[in-house]
């Protein structure tokens, strides 16, 4: 996204830019940002945020680096668990899923590891489990945490799931995805071993992962959370823009 003059311009594939061309994301970033007074961007390799933050005339916004983090993501997610859950300490908190890949999952994880007595129950196959990075630093930083292969022998322990969907668009093999791509699936069933006052969000798409009959369920927060995106991301573009 590009704001310029209280309107959005932007493009949502690098295709339709010169980048196609073989222009540099320095170079693309440079002319960006003389145009506009906020750069909101997404991309899939590892630290191109930070490259083009050392670039740009204007505030970037990281909208999501490849399988690193999602700083908005995590500003949506905090506003919620504070709006649903009435502060950030002392909460058990599972994350369910694609682990390896899951920004959301690093950029929350490093988020809530910042407040007191939180602990974290990580839900994964071995094969996507929480990159080395981020339990090297849960270490370090003394944040209690454990794995875990089955979600149905941890739920009952919690005080938020935060569900993720595994990612087609990061693996190579499409053998691998079908296998795993319905690893978990949180149903009426699983619910009913969770605690009463609960959360579950998603970052959203969901695919599988989410049956629709949870839906109705008053522990459901993940469409709210969407609404809360909008207010945080509304938030940070207007101090960024000196609104507020």
């Amino acid at each position: 996204m590009l704001h310029l003059g209280g309107a959005v311009e932007g493009f949502s594939d690098a295709a339709n830019s010169s980048t196609s061309k073989g222009e540099s994301l320095a170079d693309t970033i440079r002319t960006v940002s003389s145009y506009v007074d906020v750069i909101a961007m997404r991309n899939p390799k590892e630290g191109a945020a930070l490259l083009a933050s050392k670039f740009s005339n204007c505030p970037i916004i990281n909208a999501g680096d490849g399988g690193h983090y999602h700083p908005t993501q995590t500003l949506t997610d905090l506003v919620t668990i504070r709006a649903l859950k009435g502060g950030f300490e002392g909460h058990t908190i599972g994350f369910c899923g694609d682990l390896k890949f899951g920004r959301t999952v690093h950029s929350l994880a490093e988020a809530m590891s910042r407040y007191k007595c939180n602990k974290f129950i990580f839900i994964s196959p071995a094969e996507l489990c929480i990159p080395d990075w981020v339990s090297n630093f849960l270490h370090e930083a003394g944040i209690e945490y454990q794995t875990a292969e089955r979600l149905e022998s941890v739920i009952g322990d919690l005080d938020i799931l935060y569900m993720t969907r595994v990612q087609k668009e990061r693996f190579f093999n499409e053998q691998d995805y079908l296998r795993l791509k319905d690893s978990y699936i949180l149903d009426k069933a699983k619910m009913k071993l969770a605690k009463k006052d609960m959360i579950v969000l998603h970052p959203l798409p969901r695919v599988n992962e989410i049956a629709p009959e949870v839906d109705d369920d008053p522990r459901a927060a993940y469409f709210k959370q969407v609404k809360y995106g909008m207010y945080a991301r509304m938030a940070l573009i207007s101090k960024l823009t000196g609104v507020l």
